[in-house]
């Protein structure tokens, strides 16, 4: 049996693995998402939120958002073993120190002016609520169902609504 906690650990083990999601704002342009490369701040100790983005000033989405928005990321896992639908706030957010701590080879690959790029914008999404999804052992799953098991118990506890 899988419990509410371990789904959300999965879920921030898989966001941090994976990192590739969909984000969008709500009430514009039909909420549609953008693919983009979401990051954890290790060293917040936290482990759980918030993600950051980096992009540039001139993307629609954060001409869009002004300082703050309402979004929504969608994130499948790589081997589509668990999804998630999350609710939260975007916020601008240009802290020299997480930058520093978050920048990479493949950030910088973005910004040929490094740090002090004029058009780097620093995202920070702070997560409020999600509603997470395991598909684990699907294959089983169809085996078990053909024995004449009911495959709704098997995943009802494969879900979790989560409040951060």
């Amino acid at each position: 049996m899988t419990d509410q906690a371990d789904i959300e650990a999965k879920f921030w083990k898989a966001v941090k693995h994976d990192r590739t999601m969909m984000v969008g704002l709500v009430g514009v342009d039909g909420g549609m998402g953008q693919p983009m490369t979401g990051q954890l701040d290790e060293a917040s100790g936290k482990g759980r939120g918030p993600i950051y983005f980096f992009t540039a000033k001139t993307t629609d989405l954060v001409q869009d958002m002004g300082e703050r928005h309402r979004a929504v990321i969608n994130f499948a896992a790589k081997g589509h073993d668990l999804f998630a639908a999350i609710e939260g706030e975007l916020f601008l957010d240009n802290d020299r120190a997480t930058i520093d701590r978050l920048w990479n080879a493949f950030v910088a690959a973005w910004f040929e002016k490094g740090k002090d790029d004029p058009e780097l914008q620093l995202l920070r999404f702070e997560p409020r609520d999600a509603h997470i999804w395991l598909n684990e052992h699907s294959a089983f799953a169809g085996v078990k169902m053909l024995l004449g098991s009911d495959p709704k118990d098997d995943y009802k506890d494969k879900t979790a609504q989560v409040r951060f």
